[in-house]
């Protein structure tokens, strides 16, 4: 019953920026936390930043500390990231995550959106 839609993604050239949207929508009760992870084929997926509802904590993967600032808007269920001084090696397909609870009392501490791709040129 929830979904998460990112939007954002497209090709830019290196030292450019871009900012992705995922807006989550359903029968949500609460969102204790939200993220963006991305993949690029034959690799894990990784972390590259998150947002805990409680306290407005972040975190940050190495690589993206300092160029990369995600945020919240809690009215609209929806999380944020810019992404600025891009480098080809942040070429990949970035998904949204959600640790949310449903109107109904369901858990899920990992709701996915569909991905959205990020592709820098050099």
């Amino acid at each position: 019953q929830v979904q998460l839609v990112e939007s954002g993604g497209g090709l830019v050239q290196a030292g450019g920026s871009l900012r992705l949207s995922c807006a989550a929508s359903g029968s949500i009760f609460s969102i204790n936390a939200m993220g963006w992870y991305r993949q690029v084929p034959g690799k894990q997926r990784e972390l590259v930043a998150a947002i805990i509802t409680s306290g407005n904590t972040t975190n940050y993967a190495n690589s993206v500390k300092g160029r990369f600032a995600i945020s919240r808007d809690n009215a609209k269920n929806t999380v944020y990231l810019q992404m600025n001084s891009l480098k080809p090696e942040d070429t990949a397909v970035y998904y949204c995550n959600a640790d949310l609870t449903t109107l109904g009392g369901t858990r899920y501490v990992n709701c996915w959106g569909q991905g959205t791709q990020v592709t820098v040129s050099s």
